[in-house]
């Protein structure tokens, strides 16, 4: 089923983003040849991350430890998963 696959491709494309971004915080600062790369998966992750780092900073305050990005790849899965049942009941 055509819309099965997009929607896989989709929220595969947008945890890869967010895993890009992971890593890349690790090593990219002004001034490197990777650093505007960092700063486009910032634009295009920020929207999904936000709301998930509000909500572990309620939980681990001052820890150090921005665990936003795990917490936002379980709730893709999560809502992939749902999306896609949903479409096998519809079709």
């Amino acid at each position: 089923m055509f819309l099965v696959q997009a929607v896989n491709i989709f929220f595969q494309i947008v945890v890869y983003l967010i895993f890009g971004r992971v890593i890349l915080s690790w090593f990219a600062r002004p001034g490197d040849r990777v650093y505007p790369l960092y700063r486009m998966l910032i634009q295009l992750t920020e929207p999904i991350l936000a709301p998930f780092r509000r909500l572990s900073d309620r939980f681990m305050r001052n820890s150090g430890i921005d665990i936003s990005p795990m917490i936002a790849i379980f709730a893709i899965w999560f809502v992939r998963a749902l999306i896609i049942k949903l479409l096998f009941i519809l079709f």
